[in-house]
């Protein structure tokens, strides 16, 4: 909890654990129907590449969206754009569960991606509250309460299925999306005490940080370490029941692997990120998650095609992850704090933009024939290109000098 704030009360800022709801209720939403993808395609009749929009064509709403939420925030605050952005939130799960087609599902799931809020704005109040090295740390210990939930929900998601359908999936949702809606009335103040006069200003933003080499370095190492996560999202509910024989229910439990692996990593963040510094803790996840894609490609190679060694080496990635997500989003809120929403908005855009395409890319190039290998070829190919920009966003820190209260000039 932050200096001065009392929990519970709409005058202060917010406590943490509001935060971790707050990022924890898009993860939900995210995570807990994954099982369910093949036998929903059954259900409404359509092939599988079509409710796996559901999650590729989702992010890249919720990437459209976070454009617009950032300014937002920025011109009205954090506190109003999360309450109505829930309020439409809850509305659509609810369209989901009383969906007769698919048609109208996707419709009511792609609304659903107002609830991006909760990632983009959760990272904005922090920066609204703290020091760009402390928001690294506090971002962190926030993932790691948060990475809880995306490693039960598959869980949860499985069994609720094969005993109550994939309806009750999304009841569930619903359930922890009004306790969110709640605790954002009672408990957060608002944390943006620099509002923007009109809109003007906050669209102007954008070039700004556009011409800033050190935002497209933290963007784009963000969206490329997500973008592994996010192409295992795509493919592996497909390798998991069709290639490796499991259910949903025990799909669901190995689910639980990356989770475990990126709460660990927030864990590193938030213990060292302050005495190591934001770059050198991005590389080394990025270097984690290289090792982890590599070990997976041999296995699988020499015939060790199972569960364990497919998610155990995934969990690795997760660790990786955990290790590079928190510091390279406390980075893209710091180079300019005076536009924290508007950056936010835009690095969330790139990050879950790319993550809807590798997704996308990822489910239709799985086939009985390929086997795993398109998705663990796309997840390592992810990583690599995060660990480059990593090492680039370290060589402009020695050049430019590392960020301060201020942000940088570059």
């Amino acid at each position: 909890m932050s200096e001065g704030a009392v929990w519970l009360s709409r005058t202060t800022s917010p406590h943490i654990i509001t935060l971790v709801m707050l990022a924890s209720i898009p993860a939900l939403s995210m995570n807990i129907f994954l099982p369910s993808l093949p036998g929903m395609a059954v259900y409404f009749g359509v092939e599988y590449g079509v409710m796996q929009l559901a999650i590729s064509a989702y992010l890249g709403t919720t990437a459209i969206l976070q454009l617009v939420i950032g300014p937002l925030s920025d011109r009205f605050g954090r506190r109003p754009v999360l309450l109505w952005s829930i309020a439409i939130f809850l509305l659509a799960t609810i369209g989901c569960i009383l969906s007769p087609n698919a048609g109208i599902f996707l419709a009511f799931r792609f609304t659903q991606a107002a609830i991006a809020s909760g990632m983009v704005l959760s990272r904005a109040v922090v920066r609204d509250m703290v020091e760009p090295r402390e928001a690294a740390s506090m971002i962190g210990y926030i993932t790691m309460g948060m990475s809880l939930v995306p490693m039960v929900a598959p869980m949860i998601g499985g069994y609720l299925d094969q005993t109550f359908g994939w309806q009750s999936s999304f009841a569930l949702v619903f359930a922890f999306g009004a306790l969110g809606l709640w605790l954002v009335w009672a408990d957060l103040g608002e944390t943006n005490q620099h509002k923007s006069a009109s809109f003007r200003p906050q669209f102007k933003a954008y070039p700004e940080l556009i011409r800033s080499r050190r935002f497209w370095g933290y963007a784009l190492t963000a969206g490329f370490a997500s973008g592994a996560f996010f192409a295992f999202l795509g493919g592996a509910p497909f390798v998991a029941i069709e290639i490796l024989g499991l259910d949903p229910a025990r799909m669901g439990m190995f689910f639980a692997f990356i989770s475990i692996g990126y709460m660990f990593g927030n864990f590193l963040s938030g213990k060292f990120s302050n005495v190591v510094g934001m770059n050198r803790m991005m590389l080394s996840g990025g270097l984690v998650s290289v090792l982890a894609m590599v070990v997976a490609l041999v296995l699988f190679h020499v015939g060790y095609d199972y569960p364990i060694p497919f998610f155990g080496s995934i969990g690795f990635v997760g660790i990786g992850n955990g290790m590079v997500l928190p510091n390279a989003n406390a980075g893209i809120v710091s180079v300019r704090p005076h536009l924290a929403g508007s950056a936010s908005g835009l690095g969330g855009a790139v990050m879950i933009g790319g993550g809807a395409g590798l997704s996308a890319i990822t489910g239709t190039m799985l086939t009985l024939e390929t086997g795993a290998f398109p998705l663990l070829y796309m997840m390592l190919g992810s990583s690599v290109l995060a660990v480059l920009i990593a090492g680039y966003v370290m060589y402009v820190a020695n050049k430019a000098g590392e960020l301060g209260h201020r942000g940088v000039a570059k």
